[in-house]
């Protein structure tokens, strides 16, 4: 064995990737922005009642699969503080769970959307961004800036630019989009990552709902770590967001925050958002190691994954 050989082997057994507590669903009873507490208490009841009926077939479905007392199912919700400021955690939290237990719901997790920014003093955003690997359509040549340049992620071929063919005066006629791995006829999305305001970097909606997805799949880790665990509710709700955990447990007989499948079930204005997230899902590059951990671990237990992560992920809009 070479000094090489051995480096590499001491380097692969000393690395270690720690194991998610996984439910086989977690399940999204919703999100709240600004506009939805704006409309007050009655907009979130409504989404509740439309939400109860589908959570039970959920539960339904799964307790068929594994039996009724094997099914693992948590549930979250998911309350914006990125985008805007608005209320306190000891306003909205309570407010959140008494509409829920009004329409018969028991929300298990309630997360921070700024903590798919950053969480725990680490960059979870940049974490994603960093293990983006765009899909290079045939005949690409380079004279469109890259993905961490650009803030720019598509599933295929955009339309050409003009811009070099006027320089040299030439004329070059407008092609259509493509999709790398269409169907007949192309659905051509281009996903806006982020923007900079100054210094800033503000990521986008698509772009936090897709690290919130690779959160509740279990899929992330920092050095081998998992970057989030959820933490105890606290003895009293705070004043201040950024006193609030990424991800708190309402419930001490919660099952596992993180899950085999995610089921988020929201009102149609997100379908846009989540067509984005899935383009996004795609071109993210998961550690092998994970992967190969929740393919074994779902064996064990008779739950067969889809090879894509992204094909783990479900949703209903209504």
């Amino acid at each position: 064995m070479t000094s090489v050989d051995a480096a590499f082997g001491e380097t692969s057994a000393e690395r270690r990737v720690s194991f998610a507590p996984l439910s086989h669903v977690s399940v999204e009873l919703g999100h709240l922005y600004m506009e939805d507490f704006q409309a007050g208490p009655e907009r979130l009841e409504a989404q509740f009642r439309r939400v109860a009926p589908w959570l039970e077939a959920v539960r339904s479905a799964w307790r068929g699969r594994v039996g009724s007392q094997s099914a693992r199912i948590s549930t979250c919700f998911l309350i914006d503080d990125y985008f805007s400021r608005f209320g306190t955690p000891a306003a909205l939290a309570p407010m959140v769970l008494d509409v829920a237990e009004r329409c018969g719901l028991r929300v298990d997790y309630l997360a921070r959307e700024s903590a798919c920014a950053t969480a725990d003093g680490l960059d979870l955003a940049r974490l994603v961004a960093d293990r983006i690997v765009s899909d290079p359509p045939p005949g690409t040549n380079g004279s469109r800036p890259p993905v961490m340049e650009s803030g720019w992620l598509c599933n295929g071929v955009r339309s050409p630019s003009g811009a070099g063919a006027q320089a040299m005066g030439k004329e070059r006629r407008w092609a259509p989009p493509v999709q790398n791995a269409k169907r007949g006829h192309s659905v051509f999305v281009d996903v806006e990552l982020w923007d900079e305001k100054g210094a800033e970097r503000v990521w986008s909606c698509p772009f936090l709902a897709s690290v919130w997805q690779l959160l509740r799949l279990g899929a992330l880790r920092d050095n081998g770590a998992l970057p989030v665990r959820p933490r105890p509710r606290p003895a009293a709700w705070p004043e201040d967001w950024d006193a609030l955990p990424a991800v708190v447990r309402l419930r001490d007989d919660a099952a596992p925050f993180t899950a085999y499948t995610t089921m988020s079930v929201l009102s149609p204005r997100f379908l846009p958002v989540e067509l984005a997230v899935r383009t996004i899902l795609s071109q993210v590059a998961v550690d092998p190691e994970v992967l190969r951990q929740l393919k074994e671990r779902g064996g064990e237990e008779g739950v067969e994954l889809a090879d894509e992560l992204v094909d783990r992920v479900f949703y209903v809009f209504g």
